[in-house]
Formats: C-alpha cells, structure tokens, sequence
C-alpha cells in the first residue's frame, strides 16, 4: 500500500484528520510527511495532527482538537453541545480532559475535569463527547441562566435527553460550579403528565375560589373544542401540560386552533400546570384582569 493510500484509509476513519504517529506507526516515514505538507496534499491543524486536503471535512476542527489534546480529551461545552444538535458551533473548540494539556493550542478551549465518570461520556459520528446531561450541566456554569433555560427547552423538544437523566444530573453534582442554577432550572422538569380533565378541575377550581364567574369547559367554539371559555368575555383558556404539547405536530394544531380562535373574536390565554399548581395566585390574578369590569355578567 502507498503511503498515499495509508493516509487516506487513516483520514477516512477520522473525519480527514491523522496524526504523526499513526502514520509513522503505518510506515509513512518523517521525510514524507514533510513532502506532503510542502505540497498541501495534507494540511496542519495543530502539532502532530494533519488534515488531508485543504477543505475540511464537516467535523475536522473537532477531530483534530481531540487528537491534539490525548486519548482522554472529550468533546464539551459548547462544542458538545453543537455536536448534539443544541446550537450551532464556535469558531474554538470546547474539550475538557484529565491531566495536563501539554502547551497551548489555537483553536482549543480546554476545560479541566477531575470528576468526568465513563458514565458521562458517549461517542457520538466517531467523536468522545460528553453526554448530554453533563453537557447541560457544565454550560451552567458558563452560559446565562436564559441560555441555559433554552437549551434545556430545546433538548426536551428534540427528545434528546429524559428529564430523569437531568435531575438526576442535578442530584449528583453537589460542589460543581453552576450547580445551583441547574438545579433551579431542570426542577421545572418534575412535571407529571397532566390530564385535561385535571387541568380543567384545578383551573374551575381557582375560579371558585376566587369568587370569578366559572367558564363553559370542553365545548365548541370556532370549530375548535376549547378547555375553557367564558362567551361574555370573549375568553378562551386552554390548559397546556409542557409533556403533552411537545411534539412538533401539537405544536402546530395549536397554533393554528389560536388563530382560528382569535378571528372568531376569541382571546386566548394559555396556562401551563407549572403556573396552575404553583403560582396560583397569579393565575387568579391573570384572570381576573382578562375578565375585567364584566366578570360579574
């Protein structure tokens, strides 16, 4: 096999990307490599790690910064989290890692881990990467608490990570930084599956005690079945339970029940179980403040 070939095969298996020593241990000798780099047929993206060719295949830049920093680097952070599909990724590469990293490296943002369990580590299109779990859990101590709540929001969307896994995260990271704010957030996650006809009983049920007129429950009104609806008011509320109304297909049925809702003349208000069961005060208040001067009618 020519050495041309050996560097290939190798780049294929790494997203484009080979190391110094892999190819020495292939037989690719020092002079040649020095060759290759002259004629750009392989690129230097750090000590030791080449790209083969000068465009970079779509996950070369984390490659080559796993191979830079040692067999026990992994993917995280921001990096993890663009690799699991959370946001988009940064020009420098997230990688954490015990031990030393050996000098600097440009492009490399390394983040030391004492405390990186085989449990909080996954392969992900070849790559070490933290779960997405911990990956949560250390943008905590580094991203905003909107961000974090965001994230947090979208990789329930996706289905990519059970809120257990979270709070089980949360439970186990006593002493890491951000810890706090994570918990604060993935507490949200408890949620248990809230029927509509709990949602219904708990939303009566504030009105009563409230004293506000009691709404028509689960009747029609634009076409749509509504949870809630006071005729006189023009108000339509519906209940939403965040695990019953994640999917993409809800989402959109929603929305459009919205509009048809608000072209009848319908507003409408959406309550979340969170709000129902633990803000109650300001849900009466919200209500009565949507009913306005007719509540009596």
């Amino acid at each position: 096999m020519t050495a041309e070939a050996v560097i290939a095969r190798l780049a294929r298996e790494q997203h484009g990307i080979v190391t110094i020593d892999q190819l020495r241990t292939a037989g690719v000798s020092k002079r040649a490599v020095a060759a290759y780099v002259r004629d750009g047929w392989i690129v230097r993206r750090h000590a030791g790690v080449y790209q083969l060719g000068v465009v970079a295949a779509p996950l070369a830049r984390e490659q080559a910064a796993l191979l830079a920093a040692g067999p026990r680097a992994v993917l995280s952070h921001w990096s993890a989290a663009a690799l699991h599909e959370l946001c988009s990724q940064s020009l420098v590469i997230d990688v954490a890692f015990r031990g030393g990293l050996a000098g600097q490296r440009t492009g490399i943002r390394p983040h030391r881990a004492g405390d990186l369990p085989a449990s909080d580590i996954m392969i992900k299109h070849g790559l070490r990467v933290t779960t997405l779990a911990r990956t949560l859990l250390d943008l905590a101590a580094v991203a905003s608490r909107a961000t974090l709540e965001r994230l947090v929001e979208e990789a329930q969307v996706q289905n990519a990570v059970a809120g257990a896994e979270l709070v089980a995260m949360a439970e186990r990271a006593t002493g890491k930084r951000g810890v706090r704010v994570f918990r604060e957030v993935v507490r949200f996650l408890d949620e248990p599956l809230l029927t509509r006809s709990e949602g219904e009983r708990r939303l009566t049920a504030l009105c009563r005690s409230a004293a506000l007129p009691l709404p028509k429950t689960n009747v029609r009104r634009a076409g749509w079945e509504v949870d809630a609806v006071w005729d006189a008011q023009r108000l339509v509320v519906e209940v939403d339970g965040y695990k019953t109304h994640r999917p993409r297909a809800q989402f959109e049925r929603d929305r459009r029940k919205d509009a048809d809702l608000l072209l009848a003349g319908y507003r409408v208000l959406r309550l979340t179980w969170w709000r129902l069961t633990r803000e109650p005060d300001q849900v009466i208040a919200l209500l009565a403040a949507a009913l306005g001067p007719t509540q009596g009618s």
